[in-house]
Protein backbone atom coordinates (compact mmCIF):
# COMPACT_ATOMS: atom_id res chain seq x y z
CA UNK A 1 0.00 0.00 0.00
CA UNK A 2 0.72 3.67 -0.07
CA UNK A 3 1.85 4.23 3.63
CA UNK A 4 4.91 1.37 3.02
CA UNK A 5 5.56 2.00 -0.08
CA UNK A 6 6.39 5.93 0.74
CA UNK A 7 8.05 5.39 3.58
CA UNK A 8 10.37 2.74 1.56
CA UNK A 9 11.19 6.13 -0.65
CA UNK A 10 11.97 7.97 2.42
CA UNK A 11 14.47 5.80 3.09
CA UNK A 12 15.93 4.93 0.44
CA UNK A 13 16.11 8.87 -0.38
CA UNK A 14 17.55 9.42 2.81
CA UNK A 15 19.96 6.64 2.72
CA UNK A 16 21.11 7.79 -0.94
CA UNK A 17 21.45 11.61 -0.01
CA UNK A 18 24.27 9.81 2.50
CA UNK A 19 25.91 8.27 0.23
CA UNK A 20 24.69 4.58 0.89
CA UNK A 21 24.16 2.49 -2.31
CA UNK A 22 20.41 1.36 -2.37
CA UNK A 23 18.69 -2.09 -4.17
CA UNK A 24 14.93 -0.97 -3.68
CA UNK A 25 13.44 -4.49 -4.86
CA UNK A 26 9.16 -3.89 -4.88
CA UNK A 27 7.20 -7.27 -4.68
CA UNK A 28 3.53 -8.16 -4.67
CA UNK A 29 1.06 -5.16 -4.60
CA UNK A 30 4.28 -2.93 -4.24
CA UNK A 31 4.87 -2.93 -7.88
CA UNK A 32 2.59 -0.48 -8.22
CA UNK A 33 5.10 1.97 -6.59
CA UNK A 34 7.28 1.41 -9.78
CA UNK A 35 4.96 1.60 -12.42
CA UNK A 36 4.59 4.96 -14.38
CA UNK A 37 1.33 5.41 -13.28
CA UNK A 38 1.88 4.41 -9.50
CA UNK A 39 -1.47 5.17 -8.16
CA UNK A 40 -2.27 1.13 -8.56
CA UNK A 41 -0.71 1.51 -4.93
CA UNK A 42 -3.64 0.67 -2.24
CA UNK A 43 -4.68 4.07 -0.67
CA UNK A 44 -2.77 6.54 -3.20
CA UNK A 45 -5.37 9.27 -2.11
CA UNK A 46 -3.31 9.71 0.75
CA UNK A 47 -0.88 11.61 -0.91
CA UNK A 48 -2.99 14.53 -1.32
CA UNK A 49 -2.99 14.56 2.44
CA UNK A 50 1.40 14.43 2.54
CA UNK A 51 1.74 17.33 0.61
CA UNK A 52 -1.00 19.36 2.76
CA UNK A 53 1.16 18.46 5.53
CA UNK A 54 4.33 19.70 3.89
CA UNK A 55 5.53 15.97 4.06
CA UNK A 56 7.42 15.44 0.52
CA UNK A 57 5.12 13.54 -1.81
CA UNK A 58 4.87 10.07 -3.78
CA UNK A 59 6.42 11.58 -7.07
CA UNK A 60 8.92 13.61 -5.37
CA UNK A 61 10.62 11.01 -3.43
CA UNK A 62 10.28 8.56 -6.33
CA UNK A 63 11.83 11.15 -8.51
CA UNK A 64 14.65 11.49 -6.33
CA UNK A 65 15.82 8.12 -5.79
CA UNK A 66 16.02 7.86 -9.46
CA UNK A 67 17.99 11.20 -10.01
CA UNK A 68 20.53 9.73 -7.39
CA UNK A 69 20.52 6.59 -8.70
CA UNK A 70 19.06 3.84 -6.87
CA UNK A 71 18.71 0.12 -8.33
CA UNK A 72 15.34 -0.38 -8.59
CA UNK A 73 13.63 -4.19 -9.08
CA UNK A 74 10.28 -5.09 -9.20
CA UNK A 75 9.24 -9.01 -9.04
CA UNK A 76 8.81 -10.85 -11.81
CA UNK A 77 5.85 -12.53 -10.06
CA UNK A 78 4.60 -9.34 -8.54
CA UNK A 79 3.67 -8.00 -11.97
CA UNK A 80 1.99 -10.96 -13.18
CA UNK A 81 -0.10 -11.03 -9.55
CA UNK A 82 -0.92 -7.29 -10.78
CA UNK A 83 -1.34 -7.82 -14.30
CA UNK A 84 1.47 -4.99 -15.29
CA UNK A 85 3.22 -5.48 -18.37
CA UNK A 86 7.14 -4.74 -17.94
CA UNK A 87 6.76 -2.12 -19.94
CA UNK A 88 4.04 -0.39 -17.41
CA UNK A 89 7.30 0.27 -14.99
CA UNK A 90 9.44 3.47 -15.03
CA UNK A 91 12.47 3.27 -17.75
CA UNK A 92 15.10 2.43 -14.79
CA UNK A 93 13.40 -0.41 -13.27
CA UNK A 94 14.47 -4.31 -13.77
CA UNK A 95 11.97 -6.91 -13.82
CA UNK A 96 13.73 -9.61 -11.59
CA UNK A 97 12.83 -12.89 -9.16
CA UNK A 98 13.53 -12.82 -5.63
CA UNK A 99 17.32 -14.46 -6.19
CA UNK A 100 18.24 -11.73 -8.35
CA UNK A 101 17.61 -9.12 -5.06
CA UNK A 102 19.13 -11.47 -2.38
CA UNK A 103 22.23 -11.62 -4.41
CA UNK A 104 22.55 -7.71 -5.29
CA UNK A 105 21.73 -7.38 -0.85
CA UNK A 106 24.32 -9.62 -0.31
CA UNK A 107 26.19 -8.34 2.76
CA UNK A 108 24.29 -5.06 2.99
CA UNK A 109 21.90 -4.22 5.76
CA UNK A 110 18.45 -5.16 4.23
CA UNK A 111 15.01 -3.62 6.14
CA UNK A 112 11.38 -4.76 4.84
CA UNK A 113 8.17 -2.77 4.69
Amino acid sequence: GYERAHYALVLAASALALGRSVVLFAAGGGVHALARDWRGLRDSGRDADMAARGVATFATLRDAVVELECALLACEAGLRVCGLAPDALLPSVRVAGVPTFLDAARGRQVITL
